[in-house]
């Protein structure tokens, strides 16, 4: 399977999830949630998406990897800590290596962008 419609399947796996949870916290009329539902729609499903379009371009394996990894631990950590199953200092170094793993993600898009071909001025 292509990097781009691995991409798009994430993505649109993410925006499932994240609905989910919205639903869950429109029933439950309890929005403690709501940080982590933004960040997996933000990150899992858009930033996916885009990416699944550039991708249909431009393929990168450790840049795949790196987002997806990232990605997950990011709401991962997020539901835990909004979610007051664990203090946020116990989730720090989890988040914080997730949102630079998600800007590592970011950068590396960003030069394979640049340096493709494919890209003309």
């Amino acid at each position: 399977m292509k990097f781009d419609k691995k991409y798009l399947i994430l993505s649109l796996c993410y925006a499932a999830i994240g609905m989910c949870l919205g639903i869950y916290m429109a029933a439950s009329q309890n929005h403690s949630q709501f940080v982590t539902h933004a960040h997996l729609l933000l990150i899992g499903f858009v930033v996916s998406f885009i990416y699944a379009i550039i991708h249909k371009l431009w393929l990168a394996m450790a840049q795949f990897v790196i987002h997806h990894v990232a990605t997950i631990a990011m709401f991962i950590g997020l539901f835990i800590v909004y979610g007051a199953l664990l203090p946020v200092e116990t989730m720090d170094l989890i988040l914080a290596s997730a949102s630079i793993g998600v800007l590592v993600s970011a950068l590396l898009m960003l030069y394979m962008v640049i340096r493709s071909d494919a890209v003309k001025t």
